[in-house]
C-alpha cells in the first residue's frame, strides 16, 4: 500500500473493519479479521485468554507497543416480554439519544433484526414527548413469544444496525469507527514498515474490552511488559453546539496527549517527529487520565512509558461516528515515524 491511492485503501479496509461485530465481550469476529489481517505482516500473532490480539514484528530486548482497541459499543438484552417485545441495557457508552427507530441485530442462537420501537407522536399523552430512559424503551422482533425465547436470551449482545458511509472532503461515517479507524492506522503503519529494519521488538495489541473498563489493555501490558507504548484512540471532534476549548477539527491531524498520566518526553518526541515529517497534527491537553487503554498500560506491572495519539471524531458513541481519512493517514505515518526512530528509550 503506496501512498499514492492510500486513503482510498484506508477507506476500505476501514470499512471492512466496522462490518466485523465485535460489542464489548463477545469481540470474536472482529478479533478473527484482526487476526487475518495481522498475519499479513508476520506469522507471530495470538490470541490472549481475555481473546485480545497481539502481534509481534522484529527482534531485540526493547519492546514498543501500539494498541487499539477493538470492541465496540452496544446493547445487552436484559429482559424477554410478551409480543416479540424485549427490554435492554447499554453494552458500553451508547448514546441514548439517537436510539428510538434504529434497527437492530440481536446476536442470539441466529441473528435476530428488530426495532427499537417507541410510542407514535399521534398516541402520545402529554408528556411522552420527552426521550425516554433507555430502561422504558423495547425491541420490536416480530417474533412469537415461544420463537423469541428460543432464539433470545438474557445476555445477549445487540447492535445497532448501520453501514459505512462516504461523505464530502474525505470524511466517513459508520458504527465502530471508534476504534476501528485507530486499528486502520496501526495496520497502515504496519505497511508502511514493511521492508524496513525495525530499531525494536516491535508489538501490536487491538485490545477488547475497552468500552466496559480497558481489562484487554490492562491484562495484554502485564503479559507483554512493553518498555513503551502508544494507545490510538478517538476524541472529540469540533462541530456545532460543542465547545471549542476541549474539541479539535476534523482534517488536521491526530491529536497528541499531555496529560500528568502520559510521558511528556514521549508527547514532546512525537510533537518533534510531526514538525520534521511535515505531519499535520494537534494537542490534546488533560489535566488528568485519559479516559483511555493509555491509562491502564501505563500502570500495568511494573509499568510502561506511555502516550496517547487520538484521532478526532463527531458523533462518538452512536452507530454514525464521523471521522477524516486523512488524520487516519497523518496518525499512521507518525506512528511510523516513532517506531523507525526507536521510541525514547533508545539507546
Amino acid at each position: 500500500m503506496g501512498t499514492t491511492g492510500s486513503l482510498e485503501d484506508l477507506k476500505t479496509l476501514i470499512f471492512s473493519l466496522c462490518g466485523a461485530d465485535g460489542v464489548a465481550g463477545r469481540e470474536e469476529n472482529a478479533a478473527a479479521l484482526a487476526e487475518t489481517l495481522l498475519r499479513q505482516y508476520t506469522g507471530r500473532v495470538s490470541r490472549s485468554p481475555l481473546g485480545s490480539v497481539t502481534a509481534m514484528l522484529g527482534e531485540g530486548e526493547r519492546c514498543l507497543l501500539l494498541d487499539a482497541h477493538l470492541d465496540q459499543i452496544g446493547l445487552i438484552v436484559t429482559n424477554l416480554l410478551e409480543r416479540g417485545f424485549l427490554r435492554f441495557s447499554r453494552c458500553g457508552g451508547m448514546d441514548r439519544r439517537v436510539l428510538i427507530g434504529k434497527p437492530v441485530v440481536i446476536l442470539g442462537r441466529r441473528r435476530v433484526r428488530g426495532i427499537i420501537s417507541g410510542i407514535p407522536p399521534h398516541l402520545a399523552k402529554a408528556g411522552d414527548d420527552k426521550l425516554p430512559e433507555l430502561e422504558e424503551m423495547m425491541i420490536d422482533t416480530g417474533l412469537e413469544e415461544d420463537e423469541l425465547k428460543r432464539l433470545v436470551a438474557p445476555g445477549d449482545c445487540i447492535l445497532v444496525e448501520a453501514d459505512p458511509v462516504c461523505l464530502q472532503n474525505d470524511r466517513i461515517a459508520g458504527p465502530a469507527l471508534d476504534d476501528r479507524c485507530s486499528m486502520a492506522a496501526i495496520l497502515r503503519c504496519l505497511e508502511l514498515l514493511r521492508g524496513k529494519e525495525l530499531p525494536c521488538r516491535l508489538a501490536v495489541q487491538f485490545s477488547v474490552q475497552e468500552e466496559t473498563g480497558g481489562s484487554g489493555a490492562a491484562t495484554g501490558a502485564f503479559a507483554l511488559r512493553p518498555d513503551e507504548a502508544i494507545a490510538v484512540d478517538v476524541s472529540f471532534a469540533q462541530g456545532p453546539g460543542v465547545p471549542e476549548k476541549i474539541t479539535a477539527q476534523l482534517g488536521k491531524g491526530p491529536l497528541i496527549g499531555i496529560s500528568p498520566a502520559l510521558s511528556r518526553r514521549m508527547s514532546d518526541t512525537l510533537r518533534q517527529l510531526a514538525e520534521e515529517e511535515k505531519i499535520p497534527y494537534q494537542l490534546e491537553v488533560m489535566g488528568g487520565k485519559t479516559g483511555t487503554n493509555a491509562d491502564d498500560i501505563a500502570q500495568a506491572g511494573g509499568g510502561a512509558v506511555t502516550g496517547l495519539i487520538s484521532i478526532a471524531q463527531r458523533s462518538m458513541h452512536t452507530a454514525v461516528e464521523i471521522v477524516s481519512l486523512a488524520d487516519v493517514e497523518a496518525t499512521a505515518q507518525l506512528l511510523a515515524a516513532y517506531v523507525l526512530k526507536g521510541g525514547i528509550c533508545n539507546g
